[in-house]
């Protein structure tokens, strides 16, 4: 079973991220499913959604944890039952889950794409990007301003909540691995501290509030 990696940068934060080489039947050994997400998985469409549901069942067990662990709110935000935090994200083959032990956390992991350059003005002020010449640059580097930007979404969890009006991620750059951000909304600013990860073409982002 193809465990991707596993990230400890923060003894209170830890990342688990899985590829997806397997087969949907060996995905489904192993683990056990409540009745809830037997539904779930039941009407899922796409192999590559029951797949990815699967593999994230098999980082709860990686983690220490079970499906009957994990408890999701009316928005679908997922819960432990040990009141520690949980993030979890899904990207073509990989997938991956945060733990975090005394903070709210959220991830995310997307591939590296040339449509990001299209979308980028709906989620960050893509002046701010002009001095970027090199084109597979600028898509790194928007790739983890999203995966950012939808880490703290996912941590903040707010109806109405604006990636380009609430969300702003500090200056930083492709080499360092690092930055912070904030959500200001509703007359409260909100302080994260953020990581990023590169890996085949595809940007993992793991985001702990302060």
């Amino acid at each position: 079973m193809p465990l991707y990696n596993t990230l400890t940068n923060d003894t209170s934060v830890k990342v688990y991220i899985w590829k997806i080489e397997e087969s949907e039947k060996e995905l489904s050994q192993g683990i056990e499913l409540v009745p809830n997400s037997i539904s779930r998985l039941a009407a899922m469409k796409s192999e590559m959604h029951r797949k990815g549901f699967l593999s994230i069942r098999h980082l709860f067990a990686a983690a220490g944890y079970t499906d009957a662990d994990i408890i999701y709110d009316a928005i679908g935000k997922p819960h432990l039952k040990d009141n520690k935090y949980i993030s979890i994200t899904h990207s073509q083959q990989f997938t991956g889950i945060v733990i975090g032990d005394t903070e709210e956390v959220g991830i995310d992991i997307e591939k590296q794409r040339d449509k990001v350059l299209r979308i980028a003005h709906k989620f960050t002020p893509i002046q701010e990007y002009k001095t970027i010449a090199n084109t597979d640059a600028l898509i790194r580097k928007l790739t983890i301003v999203w995966g950012c930007k939808e880490s703290l979404y996912k941590i903040y969890a707010a109806p109405g909540l604006s990636f380009l009006r609430h969300i702003n991620i500090k200056e930083f750059s492709l080499d360092e691995g690092l930055t912070s951000g904030e959500v200001l909304y509703q007359s409260t600013c909100t302080n994260f501290d953020i990581r990023f990860l590169e890996f085949e073409r595809f940007t993992c982002v793991y985001a702990k509030k302060q």
